[in-house]
């Protein structure tokens, strides 16, 4: 098998050079729909052929977990065999550029990264395009592509959809065939396993010219479920406060998100129970929340469709129809009766990616309910522009785009992609251009969530400071922030309204700082006072509150894929890291670990018998870990 598809491989990349020339600009689709052994075989040409300049230009170059110690291979092998198979081919550009080996005639650019995965890398760093997700095909055509490649699926009834990614592609194709002296390749991979999405996403076999019918051989790459923090619900159940029934919603990926949803489906399933913890928290009433349940439901327009919409789906949530006829849209918005022919859209996505479970949803839906789940390009979902906005209007009505950010500014600048130094976390994506969309509809809100504070080697930090050396969010486009201690709403505010707000949903142990910085600036009267309510804003008391619901809120509210014993592993091994920097800390784990209490999870690492000295003394330190 593994030949054949090498040597179908080897074939596209001789089709393409003899065609193209020596001198490839390749784009590759972001996250999951990338052909790995394809682009493989280009780069493996390109590094063993100087004469090749190959310049690979993507996102989200996604990668299997790397243990950097023996103890972490032992507990993530078995892991990451279930997930990804024992033979997954890993992008072999990836891995020469965390190697710092990528050979002088291949550049590798990208405008979205896995987050964290280039911090420390500099040559990620130097060639990474800031760029929002809706100008990326006009940045690929600067830049001279002239092939692109990607997974696909079908065909079925001799069409084919781009499943997973027709993001960046719709809108690259439609620009490049515009353009009669532009050089240019599309090139499409059949992959049995992709769903068959509808929407633009559907496409002819003239959209292709190649078709690669060979089995890629190439599990789909699958994310593994993430335990969602006390912190996190905390935050997740105060922006659940923000959907309205009859709404559409836009998320992203990450813990926050699944808290935001597990406390929707909270909402809808136990509204008793989710307003018993409201009334606990004594929270100050958002002018436009919404407690009930969600009799009408929402609809979901999002540049990335995940799990986080397929649990909405099976909960009864995600169930509003909209369709692409503005009279009929606006007639529905206005309660009229309506005998719309065909049956409506729940879902409308750019990308998506997500579980294995996630996977099996998209791939078991019936006739009836596929149509429902559209996909099309990013030049439709993230933006107002094209022809069409009075019908998006109308069917994106009482908008939520909910994204989360990593630092707020006293002012309401967020910072989401990269640090102080201009070190990039991940990118900006499309967080810009949904925060712009709802400044344009008159009933849209955008919403940043973020915890208030973080915990490093360097003690506990505030997510909320005076300033920042550069922001993805400017001030002028704040509108609500969420904490897990509430709802900051900044829209149209005075700087010390904004102030005065922010400091409502920050941690009490840094709010006097923050509103002395506030003072001498002039941005806060002299007189004014931090409100008593406020003054609660601390861990002990959410851990009071939250505590007597705990069975509401797991560590893993949609199931996970690790064993129990993989679960208090995970966390062990994480702290034992952060333990190392410190030699006196270390010794006392090793004094008081004691590795007979915790028989099952030293087997599961292979140190229940020891074999030497280091794996003795690690086996203490596990146990002083898991407590």
């Amino acid at each position: 098998m593994t030949n054949r598809v090498d040597d179908a491989n080897e074939t596209v990349v001789n089709k393409v050079i003899e065609r193209l020339g020596k001198h490839l600009v390749v784009g590759l689709p972001l996250g999951l729909g990338k052909p790995n052994r394809l682009i493989n075989a280009f780069y493996r040409r390109a590094r063993h052929d100087a004469s090749i300049r190959l310049d690979i230009v993507t996102a989200l170059s996604l990668d299997i977990p790397q243990p950097k110690h023996w103890l972490e291979e032992r507990l993530m092998g078995p892991i990451v065999e279930r997930l990804f198979g024992s033979d997954y081919p890993r992008l072999e550009y990836l891995v020469d550029l965390k190697n710092d080996s990528v050979p002088d005639n291949v550049t590798v650019t990208e405008f979205y990264f896995q987050s964290g995965m280039a911090l420390g890398q500099p040559l990620m760093q130097r060639r990474y395009v800031s760029s929002n997700y809706t100008h990326v095909a006009r940045d690929l055509i600067d830049r001279g592509i002239n092939v692109c490649m990607q997974l696909v699926a079908g065909p079925v009834g001799g069409r084919y959809s781009l499943s997973c990614n027709p993001d960046i592609t719709l809108d690259l194709v439609r620009l490049v065939r515009e353009r009669e002296d532009h050089p240019f390749m599309s090139i499409a991979q059949v992959h049995s396993d992709l769903p068959f999405m509808h929407g633009d996403a559907e496409v002819g076999a003239d959209f292709f010219d190649e078709i690669v019918e060979t089995d890629p051989d190439q599990r789909l790459f699958a994310l593994p479920r993430a335990p969602v923090a006390f912190q996190d619900h905390a935050v997740g159940f105060h922006a659940s406060r923000l959907m309205a029934d009859g709404g559409t919603l836009q998320i992203g990926i990450g813990s926050l998100s699944d808290a935001l949803v597990h406390s929707m489906i909270l909402r809808h399933r136990d509204n008793t129970r989710y307003r018993e913890l409201l009334k606990r928290l004594r929270v100050e009433r958002w002018k436009h929340e919404e407690r009930g349940v969600f009799e009408q439901g929402i609809y979901g327009a999002s540049e990335m469709f995940m799990d986080a919409f397929m649990h909405l789906y099976q909960a009864g949530i995600l169930k509003r129809e909209v369709f692409d006829d503005l009279e009929i849209q606006q007639r529905i918005n206005r309660d009229e009766t309506v005998e719309p022919s065909g049956q409506g859209t729940i879902m409308d996505g750019g990308f998506f990616l997500g579980t294995r479970e996630f996977y099996e949803f998209l791939n078991g839906l019936n006739a009836e309910e596929r149509p429902r789940f559209r996909m099309h390009g990013v030049g439709r979902i993230n933006q107002l522009y094209g022809g069409s906005e009075a019908l998006e209007i109308a069917q994106r009505r009482h908008a939520r785009f909910i994204n989360t950010c990593m630092m707020v500014t006293a002012t309401g600048a967020a910072v989401s992609d990269g640090l102080a130094d201009h070190q990039v976390v991940s990118g900006v994506g499309g967080q810009y251009n949904f925060v712009a969309m709802a400044h344009a509809m008159e009933d849209g809100r955008s919403a940043l969530m973020l915890r208030s504070t973080r915990e490093s080697s360097d003690g506990i930090t505030s997510n909320i400071v005076w300033e920042y050396p550069h922001t993805t969010i400017p001030r002028h486009l704040r509108d609500l922030v969420v904490t897990e201690y509430g709802i900051a709403d900044l829209r149209g505010k005075t700087d010390e309204e904004c102030i005065q707000a922010i400091v409502g949903i920050m941690d009490a142990r840094f709010q006097d700082e923050l509103v002395e910085r506030a003072k001498k600036a002039g941005k806060l009267a002299g007189d004014w006072r931090i409100p008593d309510g406020a003054r609660n804003n601390t861990p002990e008391r959410l851990e009071e509150v939250f505590g007597s619901f705990g069975e509401e809120f797991p560590d893993y509210p949609f199931g996970s894929d690790f064993t129990e014993v993989e679960r208090t592993l995970i966390p062990a091994l994480r702290n034992l890291k952060s333990l190392a920097e410190s030699k006196p800390a270390l010794l006392g784990a090793l004094w008081r670990g004691r590795p007979a209490d915790h028989p099952e999870a030293l087997e599961r690492l292979g140190l229940d018998q020891p074999k030497s000295l280091s794996e003795k003394a690690y086996a203490r330190l596990v146990a002083a870990m898991l407590g």
